[in-house]
């Protein structure tokens, strides 16, 4: 049997378990490139048998709706393959979009100063390390309530060398305490409206408490704004990343907060309210 009967083969028994089968070609990506073997002129050969019991393992662990990222061990995120397992939330495309408008936003406020980041809320650091990875100017302090949460940060710091200090606690406490404060406070809070029925890969597998933001959706915006005033400097930049459904309403909580900044509401690729910027 060749890569390609495999490949066809995964891709069949995952539409058959009602879950998404171009993971099973994904995964025979990375696994090939995990041991140097090129899939596109290999694709016709015979597999190797070592890869072939992974490859198997990953297809029955998809079939029980467990997500590929925590199958393999990692996520792609701008250009970084971030460590994840079950203590934090994986990284989604529509994160690198809030990562890109951030370092956007940096070169027309602050361009080649210093400045420090809040990345609150962190995970698996995803957000705070990038940004320091693609502009050392930018001097990281992430933070996040799970301390296991911070254990994958930490490893992926240390993975990547990147210049990035760690709090625990919630939200903005951890700063307040210490009495730090920031440039640029960036923040990925949970989102997601408390009564929002989701896929079993998403609420089975992933950590609800980084899912999950009240009622509303809005309950950790609301704490960040409250108490920003506390830690951000005199001119700050705010970018949040929010569900596609809370643009008008985020707008307007900001804007309650925030009566003089210049409140933005950012679209995705996809043409969708996806960020929100706050610049006073």
């Amino acid at each position: 049997m060749t890569y390609h009967n495999y490949i066809s083969e995964g891709k069949e028994r995952l539409f058959q378990a009602g879950q998404g089968e171009q993971a099973a070609q994904v995964l025979m990506m990375e696994l090939c490139r995990q041991r140097g073997i090129n899939l596109y002129l290999d694709m016709d050969t015979q597999i190797d048998k070592e890869l072939l019991v992974d490859y198997l393992e990953g297809i029955h662990r998809m079939e029980q709706g467990e997500p590929l990222g925590y199958v393999l061990g990692y996520e792609w995120f701008y250009g970084y393959d971030f460590i994840v397992n079950e203590d934090v939330l994986i990284p989604r495309p529509e994160t690198e979009e809030l990562v890109g408008l951030v370092l956007a936003l940096y070169d027309e406020y602050f361009p080649d100063k210093e400045v420090t980041v809040f990345d609150v809320a962190t995970g698996s650091g995803a957000i705070g390390i990038s940004l320091n990875k693609e502009e050392p100017n930018m001097k990281v302090v992430a933070s996040d309530i799970s301390e296991a949460a911070l254990k994958v940060a930490k490893r992926n710091c240390d993975k990547f060398q990147a210049d990035v200090t760690f709090l625990c606690g919630n939200m903005l406490d951890p700063y307040i305490e210490k009495g730090y404060h920031c440039d640029i406070l960036v923040c990925n809070p949970p989102y997601i409206k408390q009564d929002e029925v989701l896929e079993s890969s998403v609420v089975d597998f992933e950590p609800n408490v980084a899912l999950f933001g009240g009622e509303d959706g809005l309950k950790f915006y609301r704490d960040v704004f409250e108490h920003a005033d506390k830690v951000c400097k005199e001119h700050a930049l705010l970018a949040f990343e929010m569900g596609y459904d809370l643009g008008q309403s985020l707008s307007l909580l900001a804007k309650k907060y925030f009566p003089e900044a210049k409140i933005t509401v950012h679209k995705d690729i996809n043409q969708k309210d996806r960020m929100l910027t706050i610049v006073w």
